[in-house]
């Protein structure tokens, strides 16, 4: 956790899509895990519900009056082909030094992952800042998970600073909608692959197309300077 009183500001970090390039790993393993269990959910589909906890996700590709008896099994049987991913997990482009950029203009730097376990360690180690991050958070220390705002409030928490202090920064929907919620301004970026238009509409206040575009334009940013928030 961050000393409270050294942290000026905070940026929290979404870890799919928005520093890993991992959103089509997932919408491919759901995929495959829904075929073997008999459900044939299209990709487009399964894509936009990326970066939503399991629970979500299930409620909005199979329905709320599903056989809940099975949701154990989807989510274990994407988990195991997602794994067989872990050894090659790709950064985005510019990842780190955002991170590393952030963190030596004075931000408190928080991972708010919706990933679990020992995914998420996997990509924190693929993505290799660690010399850059304050704290982090994920999936098993909240109840509910994206959209709902808990995961955004107890990076709040781990980062020792109020929602005014913090921007968060993500690639969906759901991301800028739990921001919104935990009363947290966000950033948008379109590598997870949903569009500019929808990452404005969700709450975000601006745009980017990558982390490595953020980071090139940093000082026009809402990450410029966390004393000017």
């Amino acid at each position: 956790m961050v000393n409270s009183e050294q942290a000026g500001g905070a940026v929290l970090f979404d870890v799919d899509g928005t520093l890993m390039d991992t959103v089509y790993l997932h919408t491919v393993a759901w995929w495959e895990a829904f075929r073997q269990k008999g459900h044939q959910v299209p990709m487009a589909s399964i894509h936009r519900t990326i970066g939503m906890g399991s629970d979500h996700l299930l409620d909005r590709l199979l329905g709320e009056d599903r056989d809940r008896d099975e949701d154990e099994g989807l989510s274990a049987a994407h988990d195991a082909l997602y794994a067989q991913y872990w050894t090659r997990l790709p950064p985005l482009d510019g990842a780190a030094d955002l991170l590393r950029a952030c963190a030596d203009r004075g931000w408190a730097v928080v991972l708010a992952s919706s990933a679990s376990g020992k995914e998420f360690d996997v990509m924190r180690k693929a993505l290799g800042a660690d010399d850059a991050i304050d704290a982090s958070t994920k999936a098993d220390d909240v109840d509910a998970s994206k959209p709902s705002p808990d995961l955004v409030r107890v990076a709040l928490e781990r980062a020792g600073v109020p929602p005014e202090r913090a921007v968060f920064v993500g690639d969906a929907l759901w991301d800028a909608r739990a921001a919104q919620r935990a009363g947290v301004r966000s950033l948008g970026v379109l590598s997870g692959g949903i569009s500019r238009q929808e990452l404005l509409d969700a709450g975000a206040e601006q745009v980017y197309e990558s982390p490595g575009d953020l980071l090139a334009r940093l000082d026009d940013s809402a990450l410029s300077d966390p004393k000017r928030l």
